[in-house]
């Protein structure tokens, strides 16, 4: 089914809406929420957590890109879980990734004060959309879907070592794009 009608059912409030979104995009849920988890029970808990907040989203809003929009609801879901589980005891999968990637938007002050959330949006889209494919993959996959080291390398048929090296060379092109921009100290 295309995203459109899956979106037209959820607008005519038909519940076949969440079945249509979890036969098409359920495993992509599932592996947004399980990469930031690490629980298969808690995983689909969130995946379930994401259908009932699309139900209640939609309508009023009508989503652009379907599979980007339930994909962000289950990441935010997932993070949130995360920080509450944390609370509990430690995880450092999402911290390290995050903390890697705070090095490069990250200044001395709190980076919501001082950028506008639109700008570095865009600047971080002006420099994705200008890498390679295969770099463009490694990025997101490190720091959208926060797979680890050892699941990158195995996805990309690369070395541990090189995707740390390919990681920590695109980290220092984005802060030198965002100084560039104006955006980082």
């Amino acid at each position: 089914m295309k995203d459109e009608e899956i979106i037209n059912l959820y607008w005519n409030r038909q519940e076949k809406a969440i079945y249509e979104t979890n036969k098409k995009y359920g495993r992509y849920c599932n592996t947004i929420s399980f990469n930031i988890l690490q629980d298969n029970e808690e995983a689909k808990e969130c995946v379930n957590d994401t259908y009932l907040k699309t139900w209640n989203n939609i309508p009023p809003q009508r989503p652009n890109i379907l599979k980007v929009y339930i994909g962000k609801i289950t990441r935010n879901l997932a993070i949130n879980q995360y920080e509450r589980k944390k609370a509990k005891k430690r995880d450092y999968t999402l911290e390290i990734a995050l903390e890697e990637l705070n090095e490069c938007i990250s200044s001395n002050n709190d980076v919501e004060k001082e950028l506008d959330y639109n700008e570095l949006v865009n600047a971080l889209n002006n420099f994705l959309s200008k890498l390679s494919q295969g770099k463009r993959k490694i990025f997101l996959e490190r720091y959208w879907y926060l797979y680890s080291i050892k699941e990158i390398s195995s996805k990309n048929k690369i070395t541990e070592s090189n995707t740390k090296t390919i990681l920590l060379r695109l980290r220092n092109q984005l802060r030198n794009y965002l100084k560039e921009g104006g955006l980082y100290e």
